[in-house]
């Protein structure tokens, strides 16, 4: 399974699509932060903390997920190694979980120059060191989890297709409605006492309650379970090929 998931990893790094997904996350990230004047912008909003980035990095994360995990399995697929790769001495959730792991390592590394960032508004605050460091932590690691899911949409929308761009698309819609679709639905106020529930079942009510520093087991649960079912579903589409 190790030789499978460096296998993945280098496979992006090995591409120039790679560099590219990173780069564009990092350069979307930094213009809001610095460049682009209002609010978002740290040195207009005269305030020390890094809360732009928690803002923004959801929705880049939506396309950057999808993007580096779109040839998961559509290459397999279309190149037909998929079968063989099936015939392994590797278990489908071991295959399955090592694509997984290789798109949530490289988000990571996506992530992780970021922290040049609080460093940076560490130092600007006044006194220097007048960070909220708990609640960024927070934010971090509900980012993390936040991606986390992400990637496991990305990887079963791989699954659906032979076609990058395809599953690319669909994982972008998926990963939209995860995250936004059930709270619009719940702001219709239809469904009276269930709109709460509905409201619970999308990623950014439990991504917001992280991002405030208290680390509720609840929404940890959440997304272990968001990330679970999607891989799940990945296996149950890569079984029907095997009937």
């Amino acid at each position: 399974m190790i030789t499978l998931l460096v296998k993945e990893i280098n496979s992006f790094l090995s591409s120039l699509i790679g560099y590219i997904v990173i780069a564009v996350f990092l350069t979307v990230i930094s213009l809001f932060m610095w460049i682009f004047p209002g609010n978002m912008n740290i040195l207009e909003a005269g305030y020390a903390n890094i809360d732009t980035l928690f803002i923004i990095a959801p929705w880049v994360f939506m396309f950057l997920a999808p993007a580096i995990t779109m040839k998961s399995f559509s290459e397999e697929q279309r190149t037909g190694t998929l079968e063989l790769l099936l015939t392994k001495p590797l278990s489908d959730i071991q295959i399955i979980f090592s694509k997984f792991m290789a798109g949530f390592i490289l988000v990571l590394f996506a992530l992780i120059p970021t922290l040049v960032y609080y460093y940076t508004v560490n130092d600007l605050g006044y006194p220097p060191g007048n960070v909220d460091t708990g609640a960024m932590w927070g934010s971090y690691l509900g980012l993390l989890f936040l991606s986390g899911g992400f990637v496991s949409i990305g990887i079963f929308a791989s699954s659906l297709s032979d076609n990058q761009l395809i599953a690319f698309i669909i994982g972008v819609f998926l990963s939209f409605i995860c995250y936004v679709g059930f709270e619009q639905i719940a702001s219709f106020e239809l469904f009276g006492t269930l709109d709460s529930l509905i409201m619970n079942l999308g990623i950014n009510e439990h991504y917001i309650s992280m991002s405030r520093g208290v680390i509720d087991t609840r929404d940890a649960l959440y997304f272990l379970s968001l990330i679970t079912f999607f891989l799940l579903l990945t296996r149950l589409n890569i079984q029907r090929r095997k009937w």
